[in-house]
């Protein structure tokens, strides 16, 4: 029988030391760590909201006695529960994906707490909830910078907002990554309307002559038809020279030394440029506004003026007269 008591109390305590080594999560937002089991015995540390602990001693009522990065103490039963046991292999790949990401997305604005116990409010405001604290030197998440007196953090277990004069930046902002802009681009056309406002302006203008001549020829077909045609005509010339827009094709080169010798316009808006200094061609698109085209090579804008259908003139870089082959 005494055989028997004494294994029944052996088992206990070995059951009590298996428990007193399980994992505890911390409930409250700030939790004392004291010497001993004494609730009015010194505080040797603090304890934030969500950090896990191992209990090692579990059988006092009221205090359970926790290991610490720097030591033993006791903390409240109440403000513990106990975190579910999961294998390593399962949960150190999840925890280490979760704080990369998280250092990843908080890499530009992390700051240093510089005072202690640094209020936690729920509001950009010095009268709004207090909802946690911060210990000194803490590093924290800065979110939002709007605000003039207070920044709004990332903290475990939510958002919040704390006044900016007692933090400091640890990280420096990265610069923005600015991309390189391809190396020939389509220009831009400024759209000019002036061209089709006088177009219609003559139209309108030599259909009312042609009506007048109509209405008073005392039905002269001569005259007539000889009005009719010259009205025409001028809408023609008009069209042609102030509404249909230019088109160049074929080969266009030049005699005089000049950085870029020859222009093969062999699409509607591409052309093959030869580059003289550096022996070499390229491709760039192309873009006409009135008697102007307008292209880019990988720094310079190529400015060449239609003459007419078999000439060019270039300026800048090209200046010369470019004659069709």
């Amino acid at each position: 029988m005494t055989r028997i008591f004494f294994l029944l109390i052996a088992f206990s305590i070995f059951s009590n030391r298996i428990t007193a080594q399980d994992t505890y999560r911390v409930k409250a937002d700030k939790v004392n760590v004291r010497a001993s089991n004494n609730a009015k015995s010194k505080v040797v540390a603090t304890v934030n909201q969500n950090e896990n602990v191992t209990v090692i001693d579990a059988n006092d009522s009221k205090l359970y006695k926790v290991k610490l990065k720097n030591g033993e103490g006791w903390i409240s039963k109440d403000f513990l529960e106990k975190v579910a046991t999961s294998t390593p292999s399962a949960a150190s790949p999840q925890s280490t994906t979760t704080q990369t990401n998280s250092s990843n997305s908080t890499t530009d604005v992390i700051y240093r707490v510089t005072t202690d116990n640094l209020r936690v409010r729920q509001k950009a405001d010095p009268k709004s909830k207090v909802i946690g604290y911060l210990p000194e030197n803490e590093n924290v998440a800065v979110i939002d910078s709007a605000d003039v007196s207070y920044f709004k953090i990332k903290v475990t277990n939510g958002e919040g907002w704390v006044s900016k004069e007692f933090l400091v930046r640890v990280s420096p902002v990265k610069a923005p990554v600015q991309k390189n802009s391809t190396s020939v681009e389509v220009p831009s056309i400024n759209k000019d309307y002036s061209n089709i406002i006088f177009f219609a302006v003559v139209a309108l203008v030599m259909g009312t002559i042609l009506y007048f001549i109509f209405k008073y020829s005392n039905q002269n077909k001569i005259l007539i038809g000889i009005s009719a045609v010259i009205v025409l005509v001028v809408i023609y010339f008009c069209f042609v020279t102030f509404i249909q827009p230019k088109k160049v094709s074929g080969t266009f080169v030049s005699d005089a030394e000049t950085q870029y010798k020859t222009f093969d316009f062999n699409t509607n808006d591409s052309v093959i440029v030869k580059d003289t200094y550096t022996d070499s061609t390229f491709t760039a698109k192309y873009v006409i506004e009135g008697d102007m085209i307008k292209l880019y090579d990988q720094q310079n804008m190529i400015l060449l003026l239609i003459r007419d259908e078999n000439t060019l003139v270039g300026e800048g870089f090209t200046r010369g007269i470019f004659t069709k082959k």
